[in-house]
């Protein structure tokens, strides 16, 4: 038995922080106020602490990184992930594990060791009984139920092959899936017509669960891009999640409003939607998605004898010139697949095109030949303005996105929770306290219906983090991402300490 005392709760709710102690036993939150504990219970002195529900994670691509119990997340307070984001996740494999593989390279990195889980019984189970820092939930990856029925093929399904895929995410919601994702601007999921899209989300829809998306723009046709995923809820009844809502490049930041706009009027409607963000200007991709998603199909060897061609090599410039909505200033290398381009990690487009005397959309393409196509960004897309408006929107989730890199990955990776609680809430005072710890514990365990998680009650599971609000910081920038945080005094994952 344990004993928190001396401290202020902050339970999740939204409610505003009360002075007073926690005490649980096991896995389980026992009572709240004053309490009286055993004289063998552990006593905690939180003197000057905030107790909350351990955070959630609710987009996360630490998919493979759980099992192998890496620390990022649980040093910032999260006791919750949720993986298999955006289209990728690590299963279904089918017929094609090694085209799995490759498809997921750039954004599941890292494992120490070959995968290939058949279904998410089996990935869930090695998530239990391996990941015993956090709680996993998992949702089923379009692109690779995609490539596990088809290969890396952009091709429409046949009527077969759509069956198959239906029949795997059944498979999968049934085996413990937390729900259904896609990544709409990654081959293959780019090639998939709302028809397909539709088809899977009646599967998601009839078992319950939740629809996240990485709509097929979030530049230039954002609005069309939400429009189509409004629908797909609206005609198949699924509970919709925008994943990382924002209107990005300067071109387009007014439109990020009227995005607003449609989601309040389908809330009024009575579609279930609802969007998450991340506390920060910038993201993080693979190079390969600022590329037409044409240039995509048959894989990275299909990219390459492309890159290869001059006339088609030209094509995909005037494309990707035409369509990318940044700056090449505001595009960095982050990560490359070998020592021979390590030195521009860390550069941006502009000034490696400068340095080469060639424009920055060659050099990119160049970079993409040399390094076979692995090569990660991180984009600057947002105003301040703009993301302000995101983090305290009612429907607005606070996210990670996080995932990590052979390089120099996001600073969210290791940073955003304490960088929400400490520089957007302490330093800029965008909301108070207690809004930002509900966006990151009840608000998120109610969107995906985690049971006993997310407040602090009786009967609730004691995940639990313990900070100290006066020096609670996410300390890792963009040119030392890893910096680990501060002000994280305690965290436990149901009942066990791991802070």
């Amino acid at each position: 038995m344990t004993l928190l005392h001396g401290g202020t709760l902050v339970d999740g709710s939204g409610a505003h922080p009360t002075p007073g102690d926690l005490l649980f036993d096991g896995d389980t939150i026992l009572a709240l106020g004053p309490c009286d504990a055993p004289a063998d219970a552990l006593r905690l002195d939180c003197t000057g602490l905030f107790i909350a529900p351990g955070f959630i994670d609710l987009h996360s691509h630490s998919d493979l990184q759980v099992l192998e119990r890496h620390r990022a997340k649980t040093d910032q307070g999260v006791t919750t992930e949720v993986v298999g984001n955006c289209g990728f996740s690590a299963y279904p494999c089918g017929a094609h594990p090694h085209e799995v593989q490759e498809f997921a390279n750039g954004i599941l990195f890292g494992y120490g060791r070959d995968w290939a889980w058949p279904n998410a019984q089996q990935y869930l189970a090695d998530a239990a009984a391996q990941a015993d820092l956090v709680n996993v939930h998992s949702l089923v990856g379009h692109g690779t139920l995609r490539v596990a029925t088809m290969g890396p093929s952009q091709a429409p399904a046949t009527p077969a092959e759509l069956d198959r895929m239906e029949q795997s995410l059944a498979e999968c919601l049934s085996g413990g899936a937390a729900g259904f994702s896609t990544g709409l601007m990654y081959a293959p999921g780019s090639a998939a017509p709302t028809e397909e899209l539709e088809a899977l989300c009646r599967v998601t829809a009839r078992a319950g669960k939740v629809y996240a998306t990485h709509m097929r723009s979030y530049g230039d046709d954002l609005l069309n891009s939400l429009d189509e995923q409004l629908a797909l809820a609206r005609a198949t009844g699924c509970r919709l999640q925008i994943s990382h809502l924002q209107a990005v490049g300067r071109r387009n930041w007014h439109k990020q409003a009227q995005a607003l706009e449609k989601l309040a009027a389908a809330r009024h409607e009575g579609i279930d939607v609802a969007f998450d963000s991340y506390p920060y200007l910038a993201g993080s991709t693979v190079l390969t998605q600022l590329l037409p998603a044409w240039a995509l199909d048959g894989g990275a060897p299909a990219l390459l004898a492309r890159l290869a061609d001059p006339a088609l090599c030209s094509r995909i410039k005037a494309t990707m010139i035409e369509q990318t909505p940044q700056q090449w200033s505001d595009i960095f290398i982050t990560a490359v697949g070998s020592p021979t381009s390590e030195r521009l990690v860390g550069h941006d487009l502009a000034s490696i095109g400068e340095t080469l005397g060639e424009h920055p959309v060659d050099a990119a393409l160049h970079l993409l030949r040399v390094e076979s196509a692995n090569v990660n960004i991180l984009a600057f897309n947002q105003s301040d303005d703009n993301l302000r408006h995101l983090l305290t929107h009612p429907l607005c989730t606070v996210i990670s996105d996080g995932f990590y890199v052979k390089g120099r990955p996001h600073p969210r990776l290791y940073g955003t929770f304490p960088f929400l609680l400490g520089e957007i809430v302490r330093e800029r005072r965008w909301m108070p306290l207690e809004q930002a710890i509900h966006k990151i514990t009840a608000q998120p365990a109610a969107r995906f219906a985690m049971p006993r998680q997310g407040l602090l009650a009786p009967g609730y599971y004691a995940d639990l983090t313990v900070f100290d609000p006066t020096a609670i910081a996410g300390r890792a920038t963009y040119e030392a991402p890893e910096t680990a945080p501060a002000g994280i005094r305690h965290c436990f994952r149901r009942g066990r300490r791991t802070v």
